[in-house]
């Protein structure tokens, strides 16, 4: 059974495989990896987790331009399966193109249902960070994602040109009865509810 667990550099070698999976040098919605990162190398994979670990950190000032984020990974076992990334709130590009919301699963665990369990999974701590409803985004051509997004309750508010091409952008709210059963911790992991 899948869990939304806490990125941690115990998953190294399967994160890799993740990765690779993609393809080197492809985006990956929600993954929080950016040009520069070191991930091949063990202790660069370890720095790479810590960041993604301090941007969720409330009392850790954002790098300039960019917000808090909250990272987990889809994992089965220790397979990591996909990524999925809460921003806390929106600056000018994230209500723009990006959203608060970014996911995407390996090529080989698409069609398992995993971006629509994950999505509603952490609609709990959108909740709890006091969102009442978030913005998630998808490429225009991308069919998969578009029937995630409204599967899990999005309402299409427009479809623009954006630095990031043309996006569909979804309104998802944040239901008053979602709970928050428990969230992973930096070292251990948990199923959302």
């Amino acid at each position: 059974m899948p869990e939304l667990i806490a990125p941690t550099a115990r998953l190294h070698d399967s994160w890799l495989a993740a990765r690779d999976d993609w393809g080197r040098g492809v985006h990956q919605d929600g993954s929080g990896l950016r040009p520069g990162d070191d991930v091949d190398t063990p202790d660069g994979f370890a720095a790479f987790v810590r960041k993604l670990l301090r941007e969720s950190d409330p009392a850790v000032p954002p790098v300039p331009g960019w917000v808090h984020c909250t990272y987990w990974w889809m994992a089965e076992g220790d397979e990591v399966l996909g990524t999925i990334a809460l921003r806390h709130e929106l600056n000018d590009f994230l209500l723009e193109a990006g959203g608060h919301i970014g996911y995407g699963v390996r090529p080989s665990a698409r069609r398992r249902g995993l971006a629509s369990w994950a999505l509603a999974g952490v609609l709990p701590y959108a909740k709890n960070l006091g969102l009442d409803r978030v913005l998630v985004t998808c490429n225009e051509a991308n069919e998969a994602s578009r029937r995630t997004i409204e599967r899990t309750g999005g309402v299409l508010e427009d479809v623009r040109d954006t630095e990031i091409g043309r996006v569909r952008r979804y309104w998802i709210a944040v239901a008053g009865d979602q709970q928050l059963s428990s969230m992973p911790s930096a070292t251990g992991k948990s199923t959302l509810t």
